[in-house]
């Protein structure tokens, strides 16, 4: 059964009153004065507050105040009851966070109508409250889908272009260094006509796990950038560093033993890599860190693949 709670000094009118939310198939709660009622309050969590506005000690205004203090993301009516019906009277009760306000004494019918309206509206708005925490959690599924790469399920180059210019401007501004490494599967085009683009699809999946296990720190940061390619961006870390976290991703590719007889780099699938880290007087944007580190990449493939190498 809901509760109600009343909060007036009198007790003929508490005894009144409760006889009426009673009928209205609701549990009375009663406090003597706004000390009790906002005690109560907290104790109870009842689903409606009848309030009386002059009470000694704290006035029914200021016991409202107290109320929605008490349960501020949560929203409770609140009306009041008073002998004034002057203008003021009725501003000050909406001002201190009532929701309506009656002139004593009540009728049972205004009472009753009332407490249903304000039901009403908190249903409804409880339905809105549910709405918008479902489109809350949707956008944030969208957000997800929006920068995850559907085929590896690392995040997407949309991820990684809104990720590299925050970092690149954190670089700047603190003077820690920003590595970028483009990683390239070699001969892959060569993979995918000997063993079909299904199993070369499972390659890059396979690849973009192992990728994931190489990124240890939660800064560290990886990317399908396309195709067969793929980006690691690592803050905070230097050249040497940044290979360092390469040669453990090799050894994590190295470990998968996917077979690659059409490659000349190896028997199994290996990938090239080029590395840049951030130098205040070359990469004056984003996408000169990322130039310079595909010039690299490009290096590495001249050289026989299978290897890393880093901007000078």
């Amino acid at each position: 059964m809901s509760k109600i709670l009343i909060v007036d000094d009198s007790p003929t009118i508490l005894t009144a009153l409760a006889v009426m939310v009673r009928a209205m198939k609701f549990e009375p709660i009663t406090a003597p004065n706004g000390e009790k009622g906002v005690e109560l309050f907290v104790a109870e969590r009842p689903t409606l507050v009848l309030l009386d506005v002059n009470m000694p000690g704290i006035d029914g205004y200021e016991t409202a105040r107290r109320i929605r203090a008490a349960s501020p993301e949560e929203w409770i009516p609140i009306i009041f009851l008073s002998a004034n019906e002057y203008d003021q009277h009725l501003e000050r009760a909406i001002e201190s966070g009532g929701d309506d306000y009656l002139v004593k004494p009540v009728s049972a019918v205004v009472l009753s109508a009332k407490i249903r309206s304000l039901q009403r509206l908190d249903q409804m708005r409880g339905k809105l409250v549910d709405m918008s925490k479902d489109l809350t959690a949707a956008n944030q599924r969208l957000e997800t889908i929006a920068n995850q790469d559907a085929l590896t399920g690392i995040a997407n180059r949309r991820a990684f272009d809104n990720l590299i210019d925050r970092e690149l401007a954190h670089a700047v501004r603190s003077r820690e260094p920003l590595s970028v490494a483009l990683v390239d599967v070699d001969h892959f085009k060569a993979f995918n006509d000997r063993y079909g683009h299904p199993a070369g699809d499972q390659c890059l999946r396979a690849i973009g796990g192992a990728i994931t296990r190489s990124c240890k720190r939660a800064t560290d940061f990886a990317a399908r950038y396309g195709g067969e390619e793929f980006v690691l961006l690592l803050p905070c870390t230097p050249a040497q560093g940044a290979l360092q976290v390469i040669e453990t991703l090799r050894r994590e590719v190295g470990a998968l033993a996917i077979p690659h007889e059409a490659s000349s780099a190896g028997s199994v699938v290996t990938f090239s890599a080029g590395l840049a880290t951030y130098a205040p007087d070359r990469d004056k944007t984003a996408a000169d860190l990322i130039k310079r580190a595909d010039e690299a990449l490009y290096r590495a493939k001249h050289l026989g693949r299978n290897r890393s190498i880093a901007a000078s």
